[in-house]
């Protein structure tokens, strides 16, 4: 085993927490499911496969409970791993992380792995991969950066190594489900669009991002700028036919008209909708945000 704790979110993960489990128990010493109150049996699947079960409510969104668990939870191995119940390693990514990780240099403090999306059982292999996202940290050297949307671990030092191999996204559910998934993104995705052009409330700046979430952060506040609506279309035009994501056959549409262009439609209406209802003025929107849509900046 490796010197490694599994955070793993839940609520109602029952179709997703065995595989997860399954494939983190083969390098893991130690294993956290915290969840929101599951009905659906996901606690007893969570304790069947060793995991420690721990309820606490949900704060809001995922970087407050991630960090909550941090502050919480008695983490005593070395390492930090941040997956969600749909989520998992390839074995490609387990053997080079047993290779890597007892003899990695000191001043590496953060991992970065390239994410595959898993879509209606396709790999999306064109379009957005690789993502390369930071999930694995040394104790007390990383934490979420408060966000509502696009949330990421940063680091307060230390340096980050990239690993060569891939972990999957792999969501079970259907298509319902997904869209509605991102309808519920979209109010929290337009509150961080809005914050982005009025500078609605201040973040804390500290610690530094991985390298391609830096980029993807500085693509984002171009992309705020950007016409309502034709950014959106513009989007899904370089994901579909410039990055490639026709290739991936009917699978591929569905995943870049849905992620791409439905979506980011939608995150656009809504933001034209507060726009209607407050104008330009920050306490107006910030008000609303939080009244309407339960949204706190």
């Amino acid at each position: 085993m490796l010197d490694i704790t599994v955070i793993i979110l839940t609520k109602d993960e029952r179709l997703h927490i065995a595989r997860c489990l399954e494939n983190v128990n083969q390098i893991a010493r130690k294993v956290y499911v915290v969840d929101c109150h599951s009905t659906d049996g996901t606690q007893e699947i969570a304790r069947s496969f060793g995991a420690d079960v721990v309820e606490h409510d949900w704060p809001g969104n995922q970087a407050e409970q991630f960090n909550w668990a941090l502050d919480n939870l008695t983490i005593d191995t070395e390492w930090i791993l941040r997956l969600d119940a749909d989520e998992y390693l390839l074995p490609e990514l387990i053997n080079e992380l047993k290779e890597i990780l007892p003899g990695i240099q000191s001043d590496v403090s953060g991992i970065v792995f390239k994410r595959r999306h898993i879509f209606m059982d396709r790999w999306m292999k064109r379009g957005i991969y690789p993502v390369k996202i930071l999930r694995l940290f040394r104790k007390g050297h990383g934490r979420y950066e408060q966000r509502l949307m696009d949330e990421h671990i940063v680091l307060n030092d230390g340096r980050e190594y990239e690993c060569f191999n891939d972990f999957c996204d792999h969501n079970l559910n259907n298509l319902s489900w997904f869209c509605k998934k991102h309808v519920d993104y979209a109010v929290r995705e337009a509150a961080e669009l809005l914050d982005l052009e009025f500078r609605l409330c201040k973040k804390p700046e500290n610690g530094h991002l991985s390298d391609q979430a830096g980029s993807k952060r500085r693509k984002k506040h171009s992309y705020a700028r950007k016409p309502l609506f034709w950014r959106s279309f513009a989007y899904f035009l370089y994901r579909y036919f410039a990055k490639g994501a026709w290739r991936d056959g009917k699978e591929g549409f569905i995943f870049t008209f849905i992620q791409g262009w439905w979506y980011r439609t939608l995150v656009d209406a809504k933001v034209y909708e507060i726009k209607r209802k407050c104008g330009n003025d920050p306490e107006k929107i910030t008000r609303l945000l939080r009244e309407e849509y339960g949204v706190s900046l």
